[in-house]
């Protein structure tokens, strides 16, 4: 049999390698901040690109597709080209891979703390770089199909199933979740609204967490694990089950995050059933994982690499399991909306994710040098440091989040009010927490500064630079089409991509369909209520100033039909109160109140406190940990696009006539100015707009009038919210729930 000569492509690997370590740091160093901005929270007071509305979708972005999608790539291109016994099928492909993927990131790590957002969770970033994002995405599954059909090995390895099935489902999400119409070159808004919006949001934000955060680490442990390790993966159909059961039943559990909103019962409930299937297969995979081990467990005492993917598995087992307990409703109606959905998250990110790449990393970077690692013992040191790491981040949050739950839902002995209506009792109760949490998360970065010395020492100890590796192989013999005598299904399949492509499409997009079809195209689904109208043309904006600041990463606007929740902030929500919402807003994270019943008469607050409160918030409360935002009351507001959103708005089927586009800045300067003349009311602040009037005429400053500036607008957005239907005094609707 002829033997064929070719050379591996290395140096994609080793880009990045060097890049997973970098972004980590990064990424890692932004949450680090994050946390201390808790404690902390006039930390870098004053400046807008500082504050922890807009670090946060920076954190989560840098983290999952800086550092993460880049140990993904390295860890595929590694083990693809081995897998297939050929070379990737375009080295200007997987150049455009990685270049692309790093100037996203560097546009991100730009765009996020300017504050141009869609605010949707996982998919924060504009429309430009949505549309990059696709580019590059194709790119990669091109070289990778295209690598796959001039392969000489010729049965695919069931870490290459893993790898498809990322591609394929990740390109369906991305492009359906950013489906959204463009305003201007960096503000776009969702073609989906409220209910609808919400729904493919989580069908993404969930499925991101399966298909990128999961599927593809699964295929890297799948090759990883057995080479660390040395034996072959234990049970080759314990494989199949587990790939096809995953990706199948996986898709279906998006709506677990949307439990007792005013999403439609039959999606919810499909969500939770399906949410509760996947044990199955999750701890069929971890069970493969682990029992590969088997016979090596001495090794696995010695070998840093193979301790940190044994946390890694265990770290995927526990998270798997947690995450449909968390979705029954009777723990959803406690967890949701709390910090122990922080700590759910974070055990499988630090653990599952972080573990195993670092592990990757330690074993690829001295077989790409050919050399030794530097110290094992520094390994050995990060492994403990890492894992004590995230026990001190994951243990705080946890009791923080029970904190929460009892502290939100608890009554008087009589029964009749909550025993802690202020909400800042329970952020002040759970600051030790965070301060623990501060602290694990210090542990775990001090463990990735480790990983990146011993890397870099290895790197220039070595002398020996990155080298195409020598390869050959015979070439792939023509087999017959059908199944041969003896040839399982499955095995059969495995010769024929383009089929197993197919069919895993159909996998996972069945239960898309399903869901969200009915949603979006059967209006009894969305119920219509005809006191809701539009925003005016100065909420409009004061909602996207919203957006802008990132006040959605804590705050929701979905009061849920709880009697502790319609006690404290009145009515619950209802469907088709959000028709209008594109994005919808309704939050994953409670760090201060829910918001959608802010505007009514039970809650209430003047105009002049919401602009104390933007000012200064501890001004208002001592203990409070929300961020000023004085920028918001410097800032002129910009109605220069005020026309084209509205429009846009119409083609989204927003009523907006002509006429209101036509006097837009009409009606806004008549909304404003009937808040300033309540802001006058408030003699401390006419007498600060007195002084900054006379301050610009005598430095000769332009001065901007108050009905003019951001903060207007916002005022205006958060008095509208919850007044489009008639709401209940609170006593009276937690009385009849209660009933």
């Amino acid at each position: 049999m002829e033997m064929q000569q070719f050379y591996y492509d290395n140096k994609i690997v080793r880009n990045f390698i060097y890049a997973t370590i970098v972004w980590g740091i990064v990424g890692m160093l932004v949450g680090l901040l994050l946390a201390f901005l808790f404690m902390f929270p006039t930390m870098g007071e004053g400046i807008s690109w500082l504050s922890f509305g807009r670090l946060r979708p920076l954190h989560t972005n840098a983290v999952i597709f800086a550092f993460v999608g880049n140990a993904i790539f390295a860890g595929v291109y590694y083990s693809l080209q081995r897998l297939l016994k050929a070379r990737m099928a375009s080295d200007f492909l997987s150049k455009v891979n990685f270049w692309g993927w790093q100037l996203i990131i560097v546009g991100a790590a730009i765009t996020l703390p300017l504050g141009y957002t869609t605010s949707k969770e996982y998919a924060e970033l504009e429309w430009p770089f949505d549309i990059a994002i696709a580019l590059i995405w194709v790119a990669f599954g091109v070289n990778m199909i295209w690598t796959i059909l001039k392969r000489r090995q010729r049965h695919l390895y069931v870490a290459i199933w893993f790898y498809l099935a990322t591609f394929v489902t990740v390109a369906v999400l991305h492009i359906f979740n950013s489906l959204e119409l463009p305003v201007s070159a960096l503000k776009s808004y969702s073609v989906y609204a409220g209910v609808q919006d919400a729904l493919v949001q989580w069908w993404y934000g969930h499925n991101a967490v399966a298909f990128f955060l999961t599927t593809p680490f699964l295929g890297l442990m799948y090759y990883f694990v057995p080479k660390a390790a040395n034996r072959p993966i234990y049970s080759y159909r314990l494989s199949i089950v587990h790939f096809w059961s995953l990706i199948f039943i996986y898709i279906w559990a998006g709506p677990h995050h949307l439990l007792y909103t005013a999403l439609p019962e039959w999606a919810q409930n499909l969500g939770v059933a399906f949410s509760v299937m996947l044990i199955m297969p999750s701890w069929g995979g971890m069970i493969n994982g682990l029992l590969t081990l088997r016979g090596a467990w001495d090794k696995v005492r010695t070998d840093p690499v193979l301790k940190f993917m044994v946390v890694a598995i265990t770290g995927y087992g526990m998270a798997t399991f947690e995450g449909p307990m968390l979705s029954l409703k009777n723990v959803n109606a406690i967890a949701h909306f709390t910090d122990w959905i922080i700590a759910h998250v974070h055990v499988g990110a630090l653990a599952w994710n972080g573990f195993l790449t670092f592990g990757m990393v330690y074993w690829l970077v001295p077989r790409l040098f050919k050399t030794k690692l530097y110290s094992r013992g520094l390994a050995n040191a990060h492994f403990w440091i890492g894992t004590l790491g995230i026990v001190m981040y994951a243990l705080p949050m946890y009791v923080a989040g029970f904190t929460q739950a009892f502290m939100w839902k608890q009554f008087e002995p009589s029964g009749e009010d909550l025993l802690y209506p202020n909400f800042i009792e329970t952020v002040s109760e759970i600051i030790p927490m965070y301060w623990m949490r501060a602290i694990g998360g210090t542990l775990y970065i001090i463990g990735m500064l480790l990983l990146a010395y011993n890397i870099v020492v290895t790197i220039a100890r070595s002398r020996n630079k990155v080298t195409d590796e020598l390869a050959e192989a015979p070439a792939l013999q023509r087999v017959s089409k059908r199944r041969v005598k003896g040839e399982g299904w499955h095995t059969w399949l495995e010769r024929k991509p383009i089929k197993l492509t197919i069919y895993a499409t159909i996998a996972i997009l069945i239960g898309g369909i399903v869901q969200i079809v009915p949603t979006i195209m059967i209006d009894s689904n969305i119920p219509t209520i005809t006191e809701v109208k539009p925003y005016t043309p100065l909420e409009l904006e004061g909602r996207d100033i919203y957006i802008r600041e990132g006040c959605v990463g804590c705050h929701s606007q979905m009061v849920r039909p709880f009697r502790s929740e319609v006690e404290r902030y009145g009515e619950y929500s209802k469907a088709g109160e959000f028709v209008y919402d594109h994005p919808f807003l309704w939050g994953s994270k409670r760090t201060g109140p829910d918001l959608h019943r802010e505007g009514t008469d039970a809650l209430r607050k003047n105009d002049a406190w919401h602009y104390k409160h933007m000012y200064n918030p501890r001004g208002i409360e001592q203990n409070s940990i929300m961020p000023s935002y004085p920028w918001l009351i410097r800032s002129e507001l910009d109605k220069s696009g005020t026309q084209d959103k509205m429009r846009a708005m119409v083609t989204l089927g927003v009523p907006y006539t002509e006429q209101e586009i036509a006097d837009a800045l009409q009606y806004m300067d008549e909304q404003a100015l009937g808040i300033v003349e309540n802001l006058k009311q408030d003699p401390d602040l006419l007498a600060s707009f007195k002084k900054g009037r006379a301050e610009a005429a005598k430095d000769g400053r332009e001065f901007i009038e108050i009905k003019d500036r951001e903060i207007v607008a916002l005022i205006a957005y958060l008095q509208r919210l919850g007044t489009d239907i008639q709401v209940k005094d609170s006593k009276e609707v937690a009385s009849q729930t209660k009933k």
